[in-house]
C-alpha cells in the first residue's frame, strides 16, 4: 500500500471532519477511501451502461474473436 499527500479545499476538509464527528466515517482515510471507491464503481457502471447501449445500437462485433483481431490490427 502506498501513500500519497494531496491539497484539499477547506470546504472538503471541512466535510470529512462533518462525517468523522457525524460518525458515518471513523477517520480521514476512511473517508478518502470511501470516495475513490464509490467513484471507481462509478465509472464501472457508467463503462457497463455504454457497453450495454453499444449492444443496443448494434455497435457489437460478433464471430471468431481471432478472427476479427486480425481484422483490426
Amino acid at each position: 500500500m502506498s501513500t500519497i499527500t494531496i491539497p484539499i479545499s477547506g470546504e472538503l476538509e471541512e466535510f470529512i471532519k462533518s462525517e468523522i464527528k457525524a460518525g458515518t466515517s471513523e477517520t480521514k482515510v476512511h473517508v478518502v477511501r470511501y470516495a475513490l471507491k464509490r467513484l471507481q464503481e462509478e465509472r464501472a457502471i457508467a463503462r457497463l451502461q455504454e457497453a450495454e447501449q453499444d449492444i443496443k445500437e448494434g455497435r457489437v462485433f460478433k464471430g471468431n474473436l481471432r478472427a476479427l483481431l486480425k481484422k483490426i490490427k
